[in-house]
């Protein structure tokens, strides 16, 4: 199951995102926000993170205006690995690399098409499970 949440910003494109999870026959739970109505991205980026780090969910996405904050947000919480993505090769390389569990992506930043291709890219990739990448994920895990 995909953990989904928006702030107003990436409202509509979480929209759009749910629309092709549907087609694609993956599940996907919504943690917000329900609206373009004026909101703070942090509330979501945490319901998110958290369904993420408690294993309720495989992976999350989040979507505000930029991407910038609700990454932000997120990787406060312990265990989330958010990463945030504009293009396919980022998305390719942070899910191979960094395990990472969380897509963050800025609809006032990339169309639509694009932002669907990113969110497959990411779902689809798993981790290398290379010993390099197992050490530095451990290490960015220290507290």
């Amino acid at each position: 199951m995909i953990a989904l949440g928006s702030d107003h910003g990436g409202y509509a494109l979480k929209q759009e995102v749910m629309k092709h999870l549907e087609e694609r026959g993956i599940e996907y739970k919504d943690y917000g926000c329900y609206s373009e109505e004026s909101c703070d991205y942090p509330e979501f980026a945490h319901a998110v993170g958290k369904a993420v780090a408690n294993k309720e969910c495989e992976l999350g996405i989040l979507i505000c205006g930029t991407g910038i904050g609700i990454s932000i947000a997120a990787n406060k919480i312990k265990g989330v690995r958010a990463a945030l993505c504009h293009d396919c090769f980022s998305a390719e390389a942070t899910r191979e690399h960094n395990d990472a569990n969380i897509l963050a992506m800025g609809a006032r930043v990339i169309g639509v098409g694009h932002a669907l291709k990113i969110v497959d890219t990411f779902l689809d990739t798993p981790f290398s499970k290379d010993e390099r990448h197992i050490r530095r994920i451990a290490a960015i895990e220290e507290d």
